[in-house]
């Protein structure tokens, strides 16, 4: 699986193999070609509210948006799957200057949101959406439990980020959320 990380946003703080290993999680956990490509562009808040205004015609920033290239859904190795090929998934652009607001009234780290973030736009690259109550139910929950298993495997898997969190804003349900705020 290849994933690249491009920090264009200024902020040395990031740590990009962190979010390389949450999205190959993600990616993992959902069954996905293990020669699936990736992009992750860290940006600053000028260029996440231009494409906010050009692509979703939304006015100003917002935390993560997501850009996907080939049309893919989880579960490439399911017997009754059809024979995948190697695909370009897309990009995520993570703002952390907006995610940092975000991380704040939380109340969990800045590195902690941009993890949710990544999880957050790996679904979207796979047809996850949030427009219903129903499909965002759908699509926390999943966001959720792949961002706790993901914590849950570090030491099995040999790496070590930041510890789990534990506080009330750390897995949040749809209903949490406010990106309206920076």
């Amino acid at each position: 699986m290849s994933i690249e990380v491009f920090n264009e946003s200024g902020r040395g703080e990031v740590n990009e193999e962190e979010l390389i290993d949450v999205a190959r999680y993600a990616l993992w956990t959902l069954d996905v070609h293990p020669a699936a490509e990736l992009s992750i562009h860290i940006v600053d808040l000028e260029t996440i509210e231009d494409l906010h205004v050009r692509w979703m015609d939304l006015p100003g920033p917002t935390d993560v948006m997501s850009f996907p290239m080939d049309e893919l859904t989880p579960g490439w190795g399911r017997k009754d799957a059809a024979e995948p090929s190697p695909a370009m998934l897309g990009d995520i652009m993570l703002c952390p200057d907006f995610a940092e607001g975000q991380a704040t009234r939380a109340g969990h780290s800045l590195a902690h949101e941009l993890d949710l973030l990544t999880v957050h736009g790996v679904l979207h690259l796979l047809g996850f959406d949030h427009v219903t109550p129903e499909d965002e139910q759908k699509m926390f929950a999943l966001q959720n439990e792949i961002l706790a298993n993901w914590y849950d495997s570090q030491e099995e898997r040999g790496v070590s980020f930041a510890p789990k969190p534990t506080g009330a804003g750390a897995f949040p349900s749809a209903a949490d959320r406010d990106d309206t705020q920076n």
